[in-house]
This record gives structure tokens, C-alpha cells and sequence, in this order.
């Protein structure tokens, strides 16, 4: 017969030691707020999409140049840099360019290179700070954009995938952000073993 031994364990102090493992505390995860109690279609569609960026975001902070720019494996010629350059050039691509009709060059020159994004995603600071910059200002333009659109319906046409409106293109870059923080799981845990949330 064995003799069950119960240990009173002491609460700890804080959720961070309660799940080392966290990126944050859980209450203090900037994805989680009071107001992401959407209930409607386009709040809810812009709270998924906000949790994903925020969740890329979080992937890359804390890392220098080089680490950003570590690929991922050969062949490959994914990183951290190259998805926060593709991401910029996705929003500029979907938002500025397709929706909005704007005229303006795109991205890293992906008119020339379908692959500078990941191609141009070199160890270097100024690279980066580029990066990130051009992805919020992309980002902001985009949040505007939906917040201020008349409806979901409003359709589009983009050049090699044809008519497409707000709702269908939401939930792609819902889909598309879902996608590459996966990727994005994968390369920080590469570069520095850290996983999770």
C-alpha cells in the first residue's frame, strides 16, 4: 500500500512565475483588453487582425539586426525581417494599392523582384528600423481605411486575383497574419529557443 504525501506549496507571487514560459503575464498581454468585446462584423473582423499583428509584433521584440535577419532554413530565405517586410508590403499591397486605388511604388521594389521583401532582409539597423516603420505606417493607414469605409461590400478589383470586397480581404489578412506568426513561432524559437503565446 503506498502512503500519499500531500505538499502545501506556496502561491507564487506573480503569473510571470507562474508561467515562465509566457511571453507576458497574461494580464498583462497587450492583445487582451477590456474593449475586445467586439459585436459586430467589422469590430470583430479588425479585433482578429489586431490580436495577429500584435502577436507578430511580439515575435520580433528584443532582437538585434541580425538576429531579425536569420533565416530560417536552407533553402529558404525566410526570417524574421523578411516577414515584417513582406507583412508592410501585404498591408501597402491590399490597403493603399488595391482598395484605395493609390498610384505609389510598392515596397522593396516588388514590382521588379517578387521576392524582395525576404531577398533585402539584411543585418543591418537602418534595414530595420525602415522595416518596422514602413509596417506601422502601413498598418495605421490600414485601420483607418476599414474604420472609415462605408461597408464590408465595398469592392475592389486587385490585378491577378480579380473583385474582391473589404470583408473577403479582412479575412484573408486574417488568415495571411495567422499563417506567417506560425512561421514567425517557428524562426524566434531558431534564433533563440523562446516559444509560446
Amino acid at each position: 500500500m503506498r502512503a500519499v504525501v500531500w505538499v502545501m506549496i506556496e502561491p507564487m507571487a506573480s503569473k510571470a512565475q507562474q508561467y515562465p514560459d509566457m511571453w507576458v503575464d497574461p494580464e498583462d498581454d497587450p492583445r487582451e483588453t477590456e474593449t475586445t468585446t467586439a459585436t459586430d462584423e467589422r469590430s470583430v473582423l479588425l479585433e482578429y487582425l489586431r490580436h495577429f499583428r500584435l502577436t507578430f509584433e511580439m515575435k520580433c521584440e528584443g532582437l538585434d539586426a541580425e538576429q531579425l535577419a536569420r533565416r530560417s532554413v536552407e533553402p529558404s530565405s525566410m526570417s524574421l525581417l523578411g516577414l515584417l517586410r513582406h507583412l508592410a508590403a501585404v498591408e501597402q499591397t491590399w490597403f493603399r494599392i488595391t482598395m484605395a486605388g493609390e498610384d505609389v511604388p510598392r515596397l522593396w521594389g516588388k514590382d521588379q523582384d517578387r521576392d524582395a521583401d525576404f531577398d533585402g532582409a539584411v543585418a543591418d539597423d537602418e534595414v530595420v528600423a525602415e522595416a518596422w516603420e514602413a509596417w506601422r505606417r502601413e498598418v495605421e493607414y490600414a485601420v483607418a481605411f476599414v474604420e472609415r469605409a462605408e461597408s464590408l461590400e465595398l469592392l475592389s478589383t486587385h490585378p491577378t486575383r480579380g473583385p474582391i470586397t473589404l470583408r473577403e480581404l479582412l479575412v484573408h489578412l486574417i488568415e495571411e497574419y495567422a499563417r506567417h506568426c506560425g512561421h514567425a513561432d517557428l524562426i524566434r524559437e531558431r534564433v533563440d529557443g523562446r516559444t509560446g503565446q
